[in-house]
């Protein structure tokens, strides 16, 4: 019985392309309380191998968290799959704005304490205690309105591509320590202001609602669906488009640009650029932004260590890694001292 993936990412990429079927990437999230999470986990790795449906999965007591590519002609199936578990049914899925059939090149489902590291003891408020979910016009009305607050509720390097105008970015590189700093600089606000919430699929805004409402805060609205809906409902009913820049996504795409404007620069030379690359180097894989020129002088690396360390032999490359752990810039997300023009 298969619970694991067991093919790498080159074999997997050779199989989607034999297979030349256009595949759909997709994200859900669903708070609920689950009993035995590694049973289920294991129940959906089963079923969904089978279903060739590739992506990373969150699992654990707390409900599901998932970002997800299918095959486009078994999308029906997997859908009639979801309905049929109760606390699933009717989940909203989050179709991206643009498509990859390599964004996702294996099935990875892990069991957690939480399915978003929020830092939260959650036995001490009211979780399901939310603010008002609002849709992409409410949104854009809210936001045109000088008594709200709006306040991104990702990380540094993915409002660095895009945000909403006139959004407050907390300059944070974790989701749990954005909470305690955006409750601390508001503080004024809680009752005179609106809280107007936004993250990329809304899965973030759902406990920080709450938790904003438990801090004393008395108008609090999250957008449903988060970008990914917004773009949607923006492009489906012609309403204006509030977002500028590209939406920061956690699969190989990295970004979907949701406008045509480019508002963030290469770390490396300063050149107006909204790419993200993770630096070729095995041993850093640094998340940071490139542009096509420094990538080609610098063979998609972030600094002249890593680039003579990709032009050793691969086994001296193995050589150099055995026994350690990635870098831990690669949590720094773009603040390596390495990179001259980082955010």
């Amino acid at each position: 019985m298969q619970l694991y993936n067991k093919l790498s990412a080159d074999e997997r990429r050779i199989l989607i392309e034999e297979a030349g079927t256009e595949r759909l990437t997709l994200s859900f999230y669903q708070y609920h309380q689950i009993e035995n999470p590694q049973l289920f986990r294991d129940y959906l790795f089963l079923h969904w191998n089978e279903m060739d449906v590739l992506g990373r999965i969150y699992v654990a007591k707390e409900g599901i968290n998932a970002q997800l590519s299918v095959p486009a002609p078994r999308f029906e199936t997997f859908k009639t799959f979801l309905d049929a578990i109760d606390f699933l049914e009717g989940v909203r899925l989050n179709i991206a704005i643009e498509q990859d059939n390599e964004s996702f090149l294996k099935l990875t489902i892990k069991v957690r304490d939480k399915i978003v590291a929020d830092g939260l003891e959650d036995s001490t408020f009211d979780v399901t205690d939310k603010g008002v979910h609002v849709n992409a016009e409410t949104f854009n009305e809210l936001l045109d309105d000088p008594n709200t607050l709006c306040v991104d509720m990702r990380n540094h390097y993915e409002s660095e591509i895009g945000h909403f105008k006139g959004a407050v970015t907390p300059d944070v590189d974790t989701f749990r320590q954005s909470l305690p700093l955006i409750e601390e600089d508001l503080a004024a606000h809680k009752t005179d202001k609106k809280l107007l919430m936004y993250c990329t699929g809304g899965i973030r805004c759902e406990k920080a609602s709450a938790y904003f409402k438990h801090k004393g805060f008395k108008n609090v609205f999250q957008l449903e669906g988060g970008i990914i809906e917004y773009a949607r409902q923006v492009n489906e009913k012609g309403l204006e488009n509030q977002f500028i820049g590209k939406n920061f996504v956690f699969d190989e795409r990295r970004g979907e640009r949701i406008s045509e404007h480019v508002i963030a620069h290469c770390h490396q030379c300063g050149t107006p650029c909204d790419t993200h690359v993770n630096c070729a180097n095995e041993a850093c894989h640094l998340l940071f932004i490139q542009c096509e020129s420094c990538k080609e002088k610098t063979q998609s690396c972030c600094s002249s260590e890593c680039q003579d360390i990709v032009n050793l032999p691969e086994e001296e490359q193995k050589r150099l890694r055995k026994g350690t752990h990635n870098s831990n810039k690669i949590f720094r997300k773009g603040r390596s001292k390495v990179l001259r023009f980082k955010h």
